[in-house]
C-alpha cells in the first residue's frame, strides 16, 4: 500500500509563471512583436525550421531569436550567423524554458527593432507544455522518425498548440510511419488546431508555414 503526503511549497509555481508570461506578452505587444514558441523533441527540426524561416523572410521582417537549451550556445550560434539579434538561455538541469528566463532574455534584445521573435524551447514534448512564456503562438513540430504514435502519446502539448507541423514526410515510408495518422491524431486531440505536413528537405509545406507566420504577425498588428 502506498502512502501520500501533501507538501506545501508556499506558492503555486504555474500561477506565478503565468503572471510573468502575461507581463512578457504585454511587453511584446507594446513593441509590436509577435512571438512564436517553437516546441518539439530533439531532432524534430526546430532549429532548421527557424533558420529556413529567417532565410525566407529575409529583410521583409525584423527577426530576433531566443535559443533555449541545457547548453544554448550551439543553436544560438546557428541563428547568429544570419545577423539577427539572438539570446541563448541555458536551462541547466531544467527541461523547459519558463517565463522568468524569457523575461531576462527580453531585457537583452533590441525590442524596438524587432517584428517577430522565435523562441526555440528545450527539446522534449513533456515539460514545455506546462509553462507559458508570453508567446502569441505555440507551435509543435514532430518528425515521422519519432514514430506515428508520437502525437497520441503526448496529448497535453498538442491540446494547447496553435499549429502542429509533421516534419520529414519525405522519409515516412522508409521509417514505416503514417503521416496522415499523425495529422488525424492531432485533430482528434485539438479539433481547432492547424496542422501542416512538411519536409524541410524538399520544401513541401514550408510555404504554408511562412504564410502562417506572416498572417499571425499581420493579425497581431
Amino acid at each position: 500500500m502506498h502512502t501520500t503526503e501533501e507538501v506545501s511549497i508556499g506558492y503555486d509555481v504555474l500561477a506565478v509563471n503565468a503572471k510573468l508570461a502575461q507581463n512578457n506578452r504585454k511587453k511584446l505587444d507594446r513593441h509590436g512583436i509577435t512571438a512564436f514558441n517553437i516546441m518539439g523533441a530533439i531532432g524534430s527540426g526546430k532549429t532548421l525550421l527557424i533558420e529556413k524561416t529567417i532565410e525566407s523572410l529575409g529583410k521583409s521582417q525584423r527577426i530576433g531569436a531566443i535559443a533555449g537549451d541545457v547548453i544554448a550556445r550551439i543553436d544560438a550560434a546557428r541563428f547568429e550567423k544570419y545577423g539577427i539579434p539572438t539570446i541563448g538561455l541555458n536551462t541547466g538541469k531544467e527541461c523547459h524554458l519558463d517565463a522568468h528566463l524569457v523575461e531576462h532574455g527580453l531585457l537583452e534584445l533590441p525590442l524596438d527593432s524587432l517584428d517577430i521573435l522565435f523562441i526555440e524551447n528545450v527539446g522534449n514534448l513533456i515539460c514545455p507544455a506546462d509553462f507559458e512564456l508570453g508567446e502569441h503562438k505555440k507551435v509543435v513540430i514532430v518528425s515521422v522518425s519519432e514514430g506515428d504514435d508520437i502525437v497520441e502519446k503526448h496529448p497535453l502539448i498538442f491540446s494547447t498548440a496553435d499549429l502542429i507541423i509533421v516534419n520529414k514526410i519525405d522519409i515516412a515510408e522508409a521509417v514505416n510511419a503514417d503521416a496522415d495518422k499523425m495529422v488525424s491524431d492531432a485533430r482528434l486531440i485539438n479539433p481547432r488546431i492547424d496542422v501542416l505536413k512538411m519536409s524541410l528537405k524538399t520544401g513541401e509545406g514550408f510555404g504554408e508555414w511562412v504564410d502562417f507566420v506572416k498572417r499571425s504577425h499581420e493579425r497581431a498588428c
